[in-house]
């Protein structure tokens, strides 16, 4: 299963969003490979903090459910809330707009 999200950084804080993304603590990295995520990128607009999320899983609401009781991602998503705008006090990584698939390569080409 493919997943794609969408946020919003505040822009006076993509600096430093940035930089804390480089690299990720190790025990976050770790936490989301348990999860069952894999090939998860960021990609963030630079004009307007938009940020776009990609990741592939096997079953997302096992991956969520495990980030969700994880100590780890429980503490980075407390520290990386201050760089969200309208999280309403959800994390991050539960409250991501999902975005809906409208064309897929592969797919497309499989079915052709």
């Amino acid at each position: 299963m493919r997943v794609a999200f969408r946020l919003q950084v505040r822009p006076e804080l993509l600096d430093e969003y940035r930089a804390v993304h480089s690299p990720v603590r190790r025990e976050m990295l770790e936490a989301i490979a348990a999860s069952g995520r894999r090939n998860y990128s960021l990609f963030l607009d630079e004009t307007d903090g938009t940020l776009f999320g990609y990741y592939e899983v096997d079953d997302d609401d096992a991956a969520q459910a495990s980030l969700a009781a994880s100590e780890v991602a429980s503490q980075w998503e407390a520290e990386m809330a201050r760089f969200f705008v309208t999280l309403d006090g959800d994390r991050a990584d539960q409250a991501a707009r999902r975005l809906a698939a409208v064309f897929n390569l592969e797919e497309q080409l499989r079915s052709a």
